[in-house]
């Protein structure tokens, strides 16, 4: 079976016409996998008022920015090297069993923060938690791209994105709800093993990815899931093309090594793109926005813990509504035209934000204004600054680097790029989480936004000159795609994995 270039591509595309809402199989499956984009989210983005609780708790870390921005950032620490290990656990043992691997280390992580009884107990776990928001975070885009119709594939994939936000949501929700309670910030880390154990049940009962179980010469199996998803015409199509794919792989003796990456031009491409699509997502601030939102709150002015949280919950709220925006979109406007659009937004808002705390330091221009009115006024400008960022981020750069990197690499390097582009994105959230409160320290809250704007520009560039658009393409479509990118119109004449700049 031949598989169309790229001028074949649309045409192959318009005949697929499966929608969002027509198989509930097939959201039942993304619904079980976004779990883990919940906890990925929730682990997340609770630190964030936890964090003030914990330095009331704790005087060693209530004066201490260092030992402050550690317990934020050893979860990425955790999320960086389950993320490395994560693409090989995916291929060598499946989709499934790594997220069942991913729900015992959020269970486990979140039963130790619980009772951990000072900061470097709660620093191990969430180093725990850290890991298994890793391997969620490669496991849950590819089980649910390898199941979904191409058509409504970026859709799908982008659900496992609301989840994440949605989660993130839910982490303030909860955060607020505990400010009254005694041990506030143990009720709030630790009841995230509570949604881990739900999925580790549910995961029991699902099936294994059908592309992973035809890769690894379960075609029965494989054909089983997939009848549960197409209908017969369709089901041809797809094992065709499965079949096909699969030729290809085990011509290849089935292996596959990172050095691969490197060697073959065309999945030096994918990567690239894949990696660097993850690196501008985190560098452009949405995790400085997340994880420090209520103290972004308390440095445009309000000073209240509870005022803070309640804002950031609004800022949360924007979150997950702007994904469900972003799932409209994404098969709609398609991936690339997404993300320019919204990197436009985010720069209009970072230069916003940061105006207003340029403004709000310089004491001269409120020197005349009474009881502080103009500070106040600052203040939520500064918010207001916040959400804009938010509402432009969240359908574009929050979901398209997730839908792209689950659908640019052929199936024996799906997970191992996965794995090593996630690594990139948790690499890349550590080192905003990281130093962002120092960087305010040293230059001051505006002038960091006014950098993180800069670097917004700089993510304009590279989605516009090496992101292609995939939007309802299959698999075998985008591996044909890098193919032509790389060699031209020799791109139908080289082999993948045979390939070598």
């Amino acid at each position: 079976m031949s598989i169309p270039g790229s001028s074949g591509l649309l045409n192959a595309v318009g005949k697929r016409d499966m929608k969002f809402f027509s198989n509930r199989y097939v959201l039942a499956l993304t619904g079980a996998a976004g779990i883990g984009g919940f906890l990925f989210g929730y682990d997340t983005g609770v630190i964030s008022g936890a964090l003030l609780y914990i330095r009331d708790e704790f005087p060693a870390v209530r004066d201490n920015y260092f030992l402050q921005e550690t317990i934020v950032s050893m979860a990425l620490v955790g999320a960086m090297l389950g993320a490395a290990g994560g693409g090989w656990i995916n291929d060598a043992y499946g989709r499934k069993k790594s997220t069942l691997l991913a729900d015992l280390m959020f269970a486990l992580g979140s039963l130790v923060m619980c009772a951990a009884g000072g900061p470097y107990i709660l620093i191990l776990g969430r180093l725990l938690v850290g890991l298994g928001v890793g391997i969620a975070s490669v496991t849950a885009p590819v089980y649910i791209a390898e199941a979904a119709p191409s058509e409504i594939r970026g859709g799908l994939v982008s659900t496992n994105v609301l989840m994440i936000t949605g989660g993130q949501f839910f982490s303030y929700l909860i955060n607020l709800g505990f400010t009254e309670v005694p041990g506030t910030w143990r009720w709030m880390l630790g009841v995230a093993a509570v949604p881990a154990i739900v999925q580790f049940v549910l995961m029991l009962f699902l099936p294994e990815s059908p592309r992973w179980l035809y890769w690894k010469d379960e075609k029965a199996q494989a054909i089983a899931v997939l009848e549960k998803i197409y209908d017969s015409d369709r089901l041809e199509e797809e094992v065709e093309l499965l079949a096909s794919s699969s030729m290809h792989e085990f011509q290849s003796d089935n292996t596959a090594s990172y050095l691969d990456v490197f060697k073959s031009k065309e999945l030096r491409l994918a990567f690239f793109a894949g990696a660097g699509l993850q690196a501008f997502q985190q560098f452009t601030g949405i995790n400085t926005v997340m994880y420090y939102s209520p103290t972004i709150v308390q440095m445009a002015g309000f000073t209240s813990n509870k005022l803070a949280l309640l804002l950031s919950l609004i800022v949360a709220a924007m979150n997950a509504a702007g994904t469900i925006v972003g799932i409209y979109l994404i098969d709609r406007c398609g991936r690339r035209r997404l993300a320019l659009t919204s990197l436009c937004g985010v720069v209009i808002s970072l230069v916003i934000l940061a105006m207003a705390f340029i403004l709000q330091s310089s004491s001269s221009l409120c020197t005349a204004a009474a009881n502080g009115t103009c500070q106040g006024a600052l203040g939520w400008f500064a918010v207001a600054g916040l959400a804009l960022y938010i509402a432009f981020f969240s359908p574009g750069m929050g979901p398209v680097p997730w839908a792209v990197n689950s659908e640019i690499y052929p199936e024996a390097y799906r997970g191992m790029c996965g794995g090593m582009s996630a690594t990139v994105n948790w690499i890349s959230n550590l080192i905003v989480a990281q130093t962002f409160l120092s960087i305010v320290g040293l230059v001051g809250t505006g002038l960091t936004f006014l950098i993180i704007a800069g670097i917004g520009v700089l993510a304009f560039i590279f989605v516009a000159l090496y992101v292609p658009e995939t939007k309802g393409l299959t698999f075998e479509q985008v591996e044909q795609l890098w193919k032509e990118r790389a060699w031209g119109s020799r791109g139908n004449c080289q082999s993948l994995l045979g390939s070598t700049a």
